[in-house]
């Protein structure tokens, strides 16, 4: 078989930890031809953009304070996963590259007191060049023939929308194709950087959120891989948060489309963008755990069996949110009101989660990110209320939103009469109500106090649990 794997950040949290997907790898090794695709360390991401921040108020000592950090952290996860001399030197030449793109860069940026999306991709971009390479090496120490190389080297090319680029796909397919066959053909296991690539005149991108998943799925799709694997800290997809329900239980097998509406309600599937073209070409994946690697995981998939039992596949609750209402009778048949409301939402930097509006057009609920609600009210009240376009408007952060997905409830009578008696039976009261005409899921918003007893009487309701 054709593999490609992609091992997140908490596969990669220290030497040890490389050590132990390099000796994976190689368990698969003998029967497979497998493409290699890292992610940054566990939370190095994190540390980056903290550290973009701080160059850009030229907080000198608080920059070099991370380099320092990540340049003693990478070094010890070297010595643990590398045993070898001269592999470890030349492991070590690629840390150093990395290194010294890190310190140039954020001394620009704090000399300019200026962070450009250019410049922060170049940033950001290092914590795979810091990881790989190690990756790489452990390969190499235990006796594979492996080759390390950037995402851009591997022949992704992605447009110029610096922080969240996407790949010219069909110059991207032909490069992949060509750079890696040689190099599968020659039993080189091929060692990627995730997450970040080249535009056509050689500047770094990233490729946003999810832009691991996303180099692995455009490798697969490019070499035409029989599977993707997806190496993470959790078995696979669950019915429910196991903290939230104890008797969920994993998904063995669910359609591409299903797993990218639980990627966007906070399950640790792929973002929907990574899915797309390993969905073009039927290739399948699996989200696998490093860590209980016996396990099979859940397999992601063009259509699953539809099993009556199973019409309803998972219940997410999704926190940290609010709700805004805009109202006022002045709305009502005025053309363009909601085009008013979400193009303030986009240009003030606030992504809206969920949509409801009634049909007598008096009010417009949004869900939005809690941290972004006093933005976004101060947002519509500057440019509405005082304008009379609008009556009022008004936030609730109190509130969670329970999201309930499965390919199954599409043209299947009663779902939603299922779910929202299991919840009234429970004298939860239901603030807002969302389905998309594709019939994948029904998201509603309840007070937060109530919302760990919603999730769990709609599991039971579906009888999600294991039997």
């Amino acid at each position: 078989m054709k593999l490609v794997m992609k091992f997140g950040g908490t596969s990669l949290d220290d030497g040890k930890r490389i050590r132990h997907i390099a000796e994976l790898v190689k368990s698969h090794s003998h029967s497979n031809e497998i493409v290699l695709v890292a992610s940054a360390m566990e939370g190095v991401t994190e540390r980056l953009i903290e550290l973009t921040e701080n160059a850009r108020e030229g907080a000198i000592d608080a920059v070099e304070k991370s380099v320092s950090s990540l340049k003693e952290r990478h070094r010890l996860a070297l010595d643990d996963a590398v045993k070898d001399q001269e592999i470890r030197r030349k492991v070590s030449e690629y840390l150093k590259s990395g290194m010294d793109e890190l310190e140039k860069s954020a001394a620009a940026v704090a000399v300019l007191r200026e962070l450009t999306p250019r410049s922060k991709d170049r940033i950001l971009s290092c914590g795979e060049r810091l990881s790989t390479p190690i990756v790489w090496g452990a390969l190499m120490d235990l006796g594979l023939h492996a080759k390390y190389l950037m995402g851009g080297e591997c022949g992704i090319v992605t447009d110029e929308n610096f922080g969240d680029a996407y790949p010219l796909m069909e110059v991207t397919r032909l490069q992949v194709k060509e750079t890696l066959d040689s190099l599968l053909s020659s039993r080189t296991t091929p060692v990627i950087t995730g997450y970040i690539a080249l535009t056509q005149n050689g500047e770094i991108t990233t490729l946003g959120r999810g832009g691991s998943d996303f180099t692995a799925t455009i490798v697969a799709s490019a070499i035409e891989a029989d599977e993707v694997w997806i190496w993470s800290d959790v078995d696979g997809l669950m019915t429910c948060d196991p903290k939230i329900a104890p008797e969920a239980r994993l998904l063995d097998e669910v359609s591409y489309a299903e797993a990218g509406e639980m990627a966007v309600f906070g399950a640790k599937a792929m973002h929907p963008r990574a899915l797309e073209p390993v969905a073009e070409k039927r290739i399948p994946v699996r989200i696998r755990n490093t860590f209980n690697p016996q396990n099979a995981g859940t397999k992601i998939t063009e259509a699953t069996k539809l099993d009556t039992n199973q019409i309803v596949k998972s219940v997410a609750l999704v926190k940290d949110v609010a709700v805004i209402t805009v109202s006022g009778a002045s709305m009502v048949g005025r053309p363009g009101s909601a085009a008013k409301i979400f193009d303030l939402m986009g240009r003030n930097g606030v992504n809206v989660l969920m949509i409801s509006q009634s049909v007598s057009e008096s009010n417009i609920s949004m869900v939005v990110k809690r941290n972004m609600v006093q933005r976004a009210v101060n947002a519509l009240e500057i440019a509405l209320l005082g304008r009379g376009e609008v009556k009022e408007v008004v936030s609730e952060d109190d509130v969670n939103v329970i999201a309930v997905v499965g390919a199954g409830m599409k043209g299947t009578p009663g779902i939603a009469a299922k779910v929202f008696g299991a919840v009234a039976a429970k004298g939860i009261n239901v603030r807002m109500v969302a389905q998309g005409s594709s019939e994948l899921n029904i998201s509603f918003v309840v007070k937060e106090n109530d919302s760990r007893e919603a999730v769990r009487v709609i599991h039971s309701a579906f009888g999600l649990g294991k039997h």
